[in-house]
């Protein structure tokens, strides 16, 4: 084999004090498609920015293209050094026509004004080269998204790039469009384009990978060959780490799980999620596992009536509900702890008190309108009790508190309107290992007491630790069920190959 095209040798890059990427090699030669893929959050987007020049690395590491070490100072010292990347959001200006978007930043201009027809003509071969089927003039409002991928990748060509990163490419494109994708993808290995292709599907990587690497919690954890890319390999590669001893599960989901409490038939909106249909039982504990961009958190709202529904219908212990907003959902008693609780869920300028007793204000009203400040006060000092709440007094504004302490106390929000149904949407994101431990416990006890619980989490040692059942989601629709039992427990490699569709593959 030739020599590498870039050689990244123990980069590094640190947010906060929180390692995101620990001492990462990567080798890419020309003409391959090297995969990289590993879990939500395992650094793989991270590395790929420090190299198109979005971040900066931590000193010591190097980065080598062609050979000799180079210095990538922002986004134009990558471009300058032959690196385009291409994001899951695509970058175009919709507003400016196709040669426009083609020459952003590198604009042809005469006395002072743009030469349109210039740009347009320049970019003409390309555009036949990559068989495009519109015009340069075109403006990109109006092509679909498989024609604006072609944008981005001829606006990589056109700058002379060496080495072309694709996040997730084929995200937003249909089967037809992903296959002329794939098509063009050979074509410009052939051509010699070193090609780092960034994908969560299997499917993808055995139909395109030279070579994959895996990251896994900011390392590097393997590279494999292509006789070597096999499904099982990736899976056992990407999910490789041991259950903490931290999940605590003391209910007995086959002895104690009772009626179904929470059932979603034929769940679909206009445009993430197609038909989901799943039942929760009282006592039991559901895991929603999937990929980013699967459609669970669209799943929840459409269950709580924060986004239109096309099609399906409710049922809470057996009645039919018609639920159209957030607040109609709490009052048939159904709950749901956002993803993001500082944007969407607590206010932090206020109280833990007020916090904790926003949901119930009504409830508590004296003749209807005065706040009984007695019962506000006597639940928000059970909640600090129950939850382990850490703060000076219920009166410490909600922003002052850690990452933890603040869940706890959206979380007491939500169980002070004492809910059927809880709906925790990646419940212990942004806390520490002491507080997630306690938040465990506290939906085991939940659990014990009988709540139906249903736990959206991208975090497979969680969904694996706390859950009884698992469905996985898989582009809007519900690739599998797995139960846990006596003798079978939940484990990563079955998940993940449903969330990737690897069973299909090895079946």
């Amino acid at each position: 084999m030739d020599d590498p095209i870039l050689e990244m040798r123990g980069v590094s890059k640190s947010f906060f004090g929180i390692k995101a990427l620990r001492g990462v090699d990567l080798t890419v030669h020309a003409g391959e498609i090297h995969a990289l893929m590993g879990e939500n959050g395992a650094g793989k987007s991270t590395l790929m920015k420090i190299l198109s020049g979005a971040y900066r690395p931590d000193p010591g590491g190097e980065i080598r293209i062609e050979g000799r070490p180079v210095r990538i100072d922002g986004p134009l010292g990558g471009r300058a050094a032959g690196i385009s990347i291409i994001y899951q959001e695509l970058s175009l200006a919709s507003n400016l026509s196709v040669a426009e978007n083609i020459y952003l930043g590198r604009e042809i201009s005469r006395s002072g004004f743009l030469a349109r027809g210039s740009m347009r003509v320049g970019v003409g071969p390309m555009l036949e080269r990559l068989g495009a089927d519109f015009q340069s003039s075109t403006l990109v409002a109006h092509l679909s998204m498989g024609q604006r991928q072609l944008v981005e990748i001829a606006r990589a060509l056109h700058a002379r790039s060496k080495i072309l990163i694709m996040d997730e490419p084929t995200t937003a494109l249909s089967a037809g469009e992903s296959e002329r994708l794939f098509a063009l993808i050979r074509q410009l290995r052939a051509e010699g384009l070193a090609i780092i292709y960034i994908s969560h599907r299997m499917d993808e990587v055995y139909a395109l990978g030279d070579r994959v690497t895996v990251l896994r919690d900011g390392r590097l954890v393997g590279s494999l060959d292509k006789p070597e890319i096999r499904a099982d390999t990736i899976v056992r590669l990407m999910v490789g780490r041991d259950v903490s001893s931290f999940y605590k599960k003391d209910h007995d989901p086959e002895a104690g799980r009772g009626h179904p409490v929470l059932s979603a038939v034929d769940m679909a909106d206009s445009k993430r999620v197609k038909g989901c249909s799943l039942t929760v039982h009282a006592g039991e504990v559901v895991g929603l596992a999937g990929l980013i961009g699967a459609g669970r958190t669209e799943l929840a709202h459409l269950i709580i009536g924060a986004s239109p529904k096309i099609s399906g219908h409710l049922e809470i212990e057996g009645r039919p509900i018609n639920i159209r907003t957030p607040g109609e959902a709490l009052d048939a008693g159904i709950a749901y702890l956002t993803e993001d609780r500082k944007a969407l869920g607590l206010f932090l300028d206020m109280s833990c008190l007020d916090n904790i007793n926003l949901a119930v204000l009504g409830r508590d009203a004296k003749l209807g309108y005065i706040l009984d400040r007695d019962k506000a006060h006597d639940r928000a000092r059970k909640a600090f009790a129950g939850l382990g709440i850490r703060a000076a007094n219920v009166g410490v504004t909600a922003g002052g508190l850690s990452g933890g302490n603040q869940q706890k106390v959206l979380l007491s929000r939500l169980l002070a309107t004492t809910p059927k149904v809880l709906i925790l949407d990646e419940p212990t994101r942004g806390v520490d290992v002491g507080a997630k431990s306690e938040i465990y416990s506290i939906i085991d006890n939940l659990a014990k007491s009988g709540t139906a619980i249903l736990i959206i989490s991208s975090d497979l040692p969680e969904i694996i630790g706390i859950c009884d059942r698992v469905i996985v989601m898989r582009a809007g629709r519900f690739g599998g069920e797995i139960e846990r039992t006596a003798t079978s427990p939940l484990n990563q490699e079955d998940i993940m190959a449903l969330a990737t569709g690897m069973e299909q593959l090895d079946a």
